[in-house]
């Protein structure tokens, strides 16, 4: 197939399917094995490159299981269809690596895997807020050097956030379920800024400032900005959840950084080129009380010259989703998607993905992002 080491699952399918990385779990592995699917398992770390993908593909595949970090364009695409392949799913939530209008214009249906990493991606930049506020990584390599001699008053002095505010942008489900964590837990106010106002998170916000005032406490507040500026300026900590587009390429850069307080903390755990890492190297260079938890890169895996250096910045190797419930709920929808389609089921589409993970998941493939450019059947209401 290729130079890379590959595993055979279920040898004896008459589907063949490629995976292009291990995923966790044995579901996955159960969907695909039930719609009658040989799965050919890249097992080698390294990201394939397009060629090994081609190679992979062959003359003979019927569908694809992809990974973010592999650009799925118009040559993969069109290998797939000319190989028989009916159906592509990323291995993610985030599609930003495909092309989905050169799958649909070659007919390739194409998955996605919403609906399971929303509580743990806001977990980790909650993680990563106050792993950067109270300088976690400083001190446990301070402690792991052997220069610890005993406590001190003035050792490692980080930022208390309860009562502050947190600034997030982009205020979908994962940017409001940070809001919500960082209001609930640690008495933040919170300002966002997003193209469309976030009524629930409002409403919800606001009768849990009622509830904190029936108790005697000071209610929290939120509001939406009316520009990036306004937050930036207002925000002690901000926490980054936008999409990545050609307007937020670079949303963060030096100017802006150049607007946040000189102690603000600024969080990242949607995409790396959302902020200009350059710049963002060179104002922690001259700002050490500011600081920033990173978990996605400008050009990952390789990081900005100087970032790898800065005590006031928390890195981490892309593992906002990293909990075994979340990836190996993403491995049985990409898995449903390939097999429901393949069985010629109809597509779900709908917000609540969960029923996929139960017992008895619906005959449905749960997310096809380009439905209904390909016009797909859609799932009856039950």
């Amino acid at each position: 197939m290729s130079s890379y080491e590959w595993r055979i699952h279920h040898p004896e399918g008459q589907r063949r399917v490629v995976v292009t990385k291990e995923l966790p779990g044995q579901r996955w592995l159960d969907i695909l094995t039930a719609a009658d699917c040989r799965v050919e398992i890249c097992t080698s770390p390294d990201v394939l490159p397009t060629d090994a993908i081609l190679a992979a593909i062959g003359t003979t595949c019927d569908a694809a299981i992809g990974q973010l970090t592999e650009p799925w364009g118009d040559d993969l695409f069109r290998a797939l269809r000319q190989a028989g392949g009916s159906v592509y799913s990323n291995y993610a939530v985030g599609f930003n690596n495909v092309d989905v209008e050169a799958a649909t214009r070659l007919g390739i249906p194409v998955g996605n895997t919403p609906g399971v990493l929303t509580d743990t991606t806001a977990e980790m930049a909650v993680t990563l807020t106050f792993a950067a506020a109270r300088r976690i990584g400083e001190a446990e390599r301070y402690l792991r050097a052997g220069q610890y001699k005993g406590w001190l008053p003035t050792l490692f002095l980080g930022e208390l956030l309860i009562g502050k505010t947190v600034g997030i942008i982009g205020a979908g489900r994962i940017g409001a379920t940070y809001a919500r964590m960082m209001a609930e837990g640690h008495k933040m106010n919170v300002i966002y800024y997003d193209l469309y106002p976030n009524e629930e998170l409002e409403s919800y916000l606001a009768a849990y400032g009622d509830f904190l005032t029936s108790r005697g406490q000071a209610a929290v507040t939120c509001r939406r900005a009316g520009s990036i500026e306004e937050l930036l300026q207002a925000a002690d900590c901000i926490s980054i959840h936008t999409v990545l587009d050609d307007t937020t390429r670079h949303l963060i850069n030096a100017e802006r950084l150049g607007l946040m307080k000189t102690n603000a903390v600024l969080v990242n755990t949607s995409r790396g080129p959302v902020i200009k890492e350059d710049d963002l190297v060179a104002h922690c260079r001259t700002h050490p009380d500011f600081r920033a938890g990173l978990d996605v890169f400008e050009n990952e895996p390789v990081l900005a010259e100087g970032l790898n250096d800065l005590d006031n910045v928390v890195i981490v190797p892309h593992i906002a989703s990293a909990t075994s419930w979340t990836r190996q709920g993403m491995a049985t929808l990409a898995a449903s998607n390939v097999a429901g389609l393949l069985m010629g089921y109809p597509v779900w589409n709908r917000p609540d993905i969960l029923p996929f993970l139960e017992e008895n998941p619906p005959q449905a493939a749960p997310s096809i992002l380009n439905a209904d450019g390909l016009g797909l059947p859609l799932a009856e209401d039950p």
